[in-house]
């Protein structure tokens, strides 16, 4: 079996400075690597978790690049600098169900004004179609979701692979799951909403693929491939411009703040999240909350202008799950504030307080994958 890297060293996460590099424990000693894939990978990176990586040519500035990672039981492959190769030699060696016979004509193939990864050809009737591969690594229970962060190159991509399928061309998609045990997979419209679409609109013109693939400490080329269905009833139903939301802002000093009807409310220093909903118009929701106005209408407004922006998580969705949301973050978080943003509820706060950043605590990613990608499980 073919080995991806001459040489796999492990070590434990520390932090992640910024997308693109991480520090690592190895052998004692703490190690700046190169982080190469960019997405969010929050559902990872906890401290002290072990990290798979490879060494980097001497003189450059990182020493190791980031491979893999491990997640409970499971290894996630996390270098999307490889994943071509990876698609490549599942195509080469006929492992991809349905596309067994076909072969690799190209890689890096330019049409109009796009680049897709590679070319696959039929050798009996000469046809060549291009197919674009992406990386999945977010994953719940039994779901995988793509992808974990807004790509515009990847959007751009998969409008360009459906206009030529509505044009009666053949054109293929080819997402690799890093999860194996994945039962079904949906395009992330949580996170990136136009990209959603376009797999949406895309599902009956393009040959697409999604395909689990497993790994092992060694990083060995996979054997196997196994596809998993998708679904437009569900996107159909759950994808759109509502939801619920998280956000989440930083108090760094201890404050006292006049909150509209709810008066003088002493907020401690530390991270805030407000758990709100919009039943239309979600995006402009959250945008509206990041911003600084002058004019304040809701309870959170008086808070935003006291704080520092850190996050905001849209969680899309046609059920009302804003007060079971409230209830979860109850459960974990170190103190609330009473009465905020719940005056047309029964809930006791729509506000809850941490000392830490709750978007790096394991019970925080958590009840984001449960709302996000756990709950859709019923569908399949």
């Amino acid at each position: 079996m073919e080995k991806i890297y001459k040489t796999i060293v492990e070590g434990k996460f520390i932090d992640r400075p910024n997308r693109f590099v991480c520090h690592v424990e190895v052998n004692g000693e703490k190690a700046l690597c190169h982080m190469p894939n960019p997405g969010r990978m929050r559902e990872f990176l906890f401290p002290g978790v072990k990290l798979y990586l490879t060494p980097n040519r001497k003189g450059l500035r990182t020493a190791y690049r980031v491979v893999g990672c491990e997640k409970g039981s499971h290894i996630f492959y996390l270098d999307t600098t490889k994943a071509n190769d990876v698609a490549a030699y599942l195509v080469q060696h006929h492992k991809i169900p349905g596309w067994e016979n076909y072969f690799l004509a190209g890689r890096e193939v330019t049409m109009g004004d796009s680049r897709f990864d590679l070319l696959l050809g039929d050798a009996e009737t000469g046809e060549t179609f291009p197919v674009e591969v992406k990386s999945c690594s977010l994953s719940g229970e039994n779901g995988a979701m793509f992808p974990d962060a807004p790509t515009e190159r990847g959007r751009k991509h998969i409008t360009h692979l459906v206009e030529m399928g509505k044009a009666g061309e053949h054109a293929g998609l080819l997402v690799l799951i890093h999860y194996k045990d994945a039962r079904w997979f949906l395009p992330n419209y949580h996170t990136d909403l136009p990209f959603a679409e376009e797999f949406r609109k895309g599902m009956d013109f393009l040959d697409w693929k999604a395909c689990c693939i497993s790994w092992t400490p060694a990083f060995l080329m996979p054997q196997k491939a196994r596809l998993i269905p998708s679904s437009k009833e569900v996107l159909d139903k759950e994808m759109g411009n509502a939801g619920d939301y998280m956000i989440v802002l930083q108090m760094e000093e201890d404050s006292t703040i006049t909150v509209g009807s709810l008066g003088d409310v002493h907020f401690p220093k530390g991270y805030y999240v407000y758990v709100g909903s919009a039943k239309k118009n979600l995006d402009q929701r959250i945008a509206h909350h990041r911003a600084l106005r002058k004019r304040k209408h809701w309870h959170m407004d008086y808070l935003r202008s006291a704080c520092r922006f850190t996050g905001a998580i849209p969680i899309r969705t046609r059920e009302d799950l804003e007060h079971k949301l409230a209830a979860a973050l109850s459960r974990i978080s170190h103190w609330t504030i009473e009465g905020f943003g719940c005056t047309d509820c029964s809930c006791t706060s729509h506000l809850f307080g941490f000392s830490e950043n709750p978007m790096h605590m394991r019970e925080f990613v958590k009840i984001e994958e449960d709302f996000e990608i756990n709950r859709l499980d019923r569908y399949f």
